[in-house]
């Protein structure tokens, strides 16, 4: 990638604020833009849809509103929790659908300093580096800043 489109790509996170809702996922701290979420909810009774990708879980309904589940942990490559627990969900929108990333947990929202954020580093999994559009760092742990739009961008394409 050019330097030009790295330093692109960096823009959409300042264009979008450095406000971030945290969650957890396989033990490694998301970052999701605030503006970019419009619900989180506890665990939720989803439909099976014969034939979908592995990825999707099903859908949900949201006030009587269908939403598509992707199973994160599945479109990442990463094994199914062992804890037992449920999962909970951030509803994102994607071209004017509504999508439910299934994550592990939620944590709290963050007003990080727009010029903090740095280029993914080369020790990062190259799972979140798919889907990244840069880190934090916080206190000795990364904050991995998700690109939505690459998580379900990719996951049509792989559906179609």
């Amino acid at each position: 990638m050019s330097k030009a489109g790295k330093e692109a790509g960096l823009s959409v996170v300042s264009s979008l604020g450095n406000e971030f809702v945290t969650v957890r996922l396989a033990g490694q701290l998301l970052g999701i833009p605030v503006l970019a979420v419009h619900d989180v909810l506890n665990a939720q009774k989803i439909t099976r849809i014969p034939l979908a990708p592995s990825w999707v879980a099903g859908v949900l309904n949201l006030r009587g509103r269908i939403v598509t589940a992707i199973n994160l942990r599945q479109r990442l490559g990463f094994p199914p929790r062992e804890d037992g627990a449920e999962d909970m969900s951030v509803v994102i929108e994607y071209r004017g659908e509504p999508y439910s990333l299934q994550i592990d947990t939620v944590g709290e929202v963050l007003n990080l300093d727009g010029e903090s954020i740095e280029k993914n580093p080369v020790t990062l999994d190259s799972r979140w580096r798919e889907v990244s559009r840069g880190i934090y760092r916080l206190d000795g742990e990364l904050l991995v800043i998700l690109d939505v739009e690459r998580i379900l961008a990719s996951d049509q394409a792989a559906a179609a």
